[in-house]
């Protein structure tokens, strides 16, 4: 019994290699598997379920074939594709689900999460993060013409990468009472999140009891994925040390 969990792919047309990529690891590496979870910005940008680039096509057609072959596939949007919706999981055949979200892991209780909610010393990106979740705005924005969409989001894309040059790396990174506070909000000493592409898994105490964090990373020319059974999750990263890859389960 074996799941997959990954994200932060960033997919956009212009980079096929990395479609490839995933595309490839979805054909070969998923093979008996009981169920993928793919947790946040899997897309650099999305616009609407009302276009899709015609580059997703074999990505699509994949993870329609990954469900064909009994295998469950969860989609959880990001902070660069919260506007994807629940037609283009349909299309693909994947679930959307909702964060956080919890799941029985073979019989570990964890959290899922995608991440930049919990980077809470960020506080212009909260408020940027509130506002983009509103779902109204989200109304409005799905309704005006494709060329407003893109000139929306390359504004916001600009801006965010003009920001980031006064940011400091502290503050770009998740909040550890957050994490503990979240936590304990519900009942977990599993999580598992993406977003800030620092892959490591993260012992600490949790109401006198061991807690974990565990942080996938993202994909450039490599993948990045969380593998986990009912003994233990292996964090399959160029990035990071056999040694540290390994978190063993009681």
């Amino acid at each position: 019994m074996t799941t997959l969990f990954i994200s932060d792919l960033h997919l956009s047309p212009d980079n096929q290699p990395l479609i490839q990529i995933t595309v490839d690891f979805l054909n070969t590496q998923t093979k008996g598997i009981d169920a993928l979870y793919l947790l946040g910005d899997v897309f650099n940008t999305w616009l609407g379920d009302d276009i899709v680039p015609i580059e997703f096509e074999p990505l699509i057609a994949q993870l329609q074939q990954l469900h064909q072959s009994g295998i469950k596939t969860y989609l959880m949007v990001g902070n660069r594709d919260f506007m994807m919706g629940k037609h283009f999981a349909e299309r693909c055949e994947c679930e959307l689900i909702d964060e956080p979200a919890i799941i029985d892991l073979y019989g570990v209780k964890t959290l899922l999460i995608h991440g930049d909610s919990l980077c809470t010393d960020d506080v212009s990106y909260q408020r940027y993060r509130r506002q983009t979740r509103n779902k109204f705005l989200q109304w409005c924005f799905l309704h005006l013409p494709v060329r407003y969409r893109q000139r929306i989001s390359n504004k916001i894309k600009q801006k965010s990468r003009e920001q980031k040059q006064y940011k400091s790396a502290v503050i770009m990174d998740v909040n550890q009472f957050e994490v503990g506070r979240v936590m304990q909000q519900f009942d977990v000493q599993y999580m598992i999140h993406g977003h800030t592409h620092r892959p490591a898994i993260h012992a600490f105490t949790l109401a006198n009891k061991p807690a974990y964090r565990i942080v996938l990373g993202d994909w450039e020319d490599k993948i990045s994925v969380l593998k986990c059974s009912d003994y233990q999750f292996e964090l399959i990263d160029h990035r990071i040390s056999k040694s540290d890859s390994v978190l063993r389960i009681s």
